[in-house]
């Protein structure tokens, strides 16, 4: 998929940051814009979906879809993974286009303007499918460290925006669906529906915030949002809500009570769910000063009190042919030098492909249950159940 790029100050990807933390965007604005080996992933896998879904709906030839996915498999960031999560991408638009009574107007990769809510805003609605006095815009996540929820979600929000009002002369819409799409780490599809009058309420809000934001005039906050700003290292408003919260500055335990059949001086388990709750933040932020400070040092800066070292490391052969060699000259034979194992279930799955992997092997998968984890009470995942772990692995 097309990537812009011009990025605006105060992006729709960014929004749930700067709605939150006014002050962000100019914030930011003292560091250097950085991309990653994930967000080159990203781009790459965007563009399988663009031309997949394309196709599906007539958009390109079967031919033009080969020569541009030539293209496509030569870029170092490519896999067959891609592939794979492009057909989920499209099976769902496929299923979302047959849930219109009539055939719905279908565009990939609509850039809408955001100007009206967002100062220089601007952005890219992966696919949009407006009919039936509906618009549905869907989104495509590659990642899988995070799981990104259409609920409520800002991005979204400010593309349907955009979207209404790019459309306004030809449609008229009433409802408004949003979709995102995470095949790596979500099984089913996330949406949101609201009306065009809820959204517009929710958009007057969002212009105001956008306006603080763009201006200049905004305010620091920090929490989740703080996830990928370029300064959370440095920024002093995160440090001092987590500061705060290591010398316990204005915090008090609540009381035991009867009813709590607490022994006096021990934490109860309500007192522990709250310190769980402020203390994971803490341990976050943490461990990205540690990681600033190390790229300080190693940058040649000085950070009082601190240096870098070398880590263990674990030895190596200069040249494992030759050592090998020498090992076999020594008499010692290919079962004592070598092992043989099977490559991974995901390794091999990813080799023969999804469909004919599940023909030969799906009776011979189990999925055990994990071992048990502490999340928050919102995770949408099911309670962890001992009984039900020791029978998980058992083959039908």
């Amino acid at each position: 998929m097309a990537t812009p790029t011009k990025h605006a100050l105060c992006s729709a990807s960014s929004s749930e940051r700067w709605m939150h933390c006014t002050a962000a965007p100019r914030f930011e604005e003292n560091f250097p814009a950085t991309t990653s080996d994930y967000a080159e992933e990203g781009r790459t896998a965007h563009a399988i979906c663009e031309l997949y879904a394309k196709y599906a709906f007539g958009g390109i030839t079967k031919r033009s879809l080969n020569s541009s996915l030539k293209k496509l498999r030569e870029d170092r960031f490519f896999s067959e993974e891609m592939i794979q999560t492009a057909d989920v991408y499209v099976q769902y638009l496929k299923e979302k286009a047959m849930t219109f009574e009539h055939p719905p107007y279908i565009q990939q990769e609509v850039r809408v303007d955001l100007s009206s809510y967002i100062p220089d805003g601007f952005g890219t609605c992966d696919c949009i499918m407006i009919g039936d006095d509906t618009l549905h815009i869907t989104d495509y996540k590659h990642g899988k460290g995070v799981i990104v929820s259409a609920e409520n979600n800002s991005q979204m929000r400010l593309y349907a925006l955009g979207a209404i009002q790019q459309y306004s002369m030809l449609f008229s819409v009433k409802n408004v669906s949003m979709a995102i799409v995470q095949p790596r780490i979500a099984e089913t599809v996330s949406e949101e529906t609201i009306t065009v009058d809820e959204l517009l309420t929710w958009g007057e809000k969002a212009k105001a915030l956008a306006y603080k934001a763009y201006t200049g005039l905004g305010e620091f906050k920090a929490g989740d949002w703080c996830l990928f700003c370029r300064g959370k290292a440095q920024c002093k408003a995160r440090a001092e809500k987590y500061t705060a919260l290591e010398d316990f500055k204005d915090f008090a335990l609540p009381k035991n009570t009867i009813e709590d059949k607490a022994v006096p001086g021990v934490l109860t388990n309500a007192d522990v769910g709250d310190l769980l709750t402020r203390g994971a933040g803490l341990k976050k932020w943490y461990e990205e000063l540690q990681e600033y400070a190390l790229s300080a040092i190693l940058n040649g800066e000085n950070i009082p009190g601190w240096k870098a070292v070398a880590g263990r490391s674990n030895r190596v052969f200069a040249d494992a042919d030759k050592a090998l060699e020498l090992l076999k000259a020594a008499g010692y034979d290919d079962k004592t030098l070598y092992t043989h194992t099977a490559k991974s279930l995901s390794v091999l799955e990813k080799t023969i492909g999804v469909k004919k992997f599940q023909e030969i092997l799906g009776k011979q998968i189990v999925k055990p249950v994990g071992a048990p984890t502490l999340v928050v009470a919102s995770d949408k995942r099911e309670p962890y159940n001992p009984a039900k772990a020791d029978f998980a692995e058992v083959v039908s």
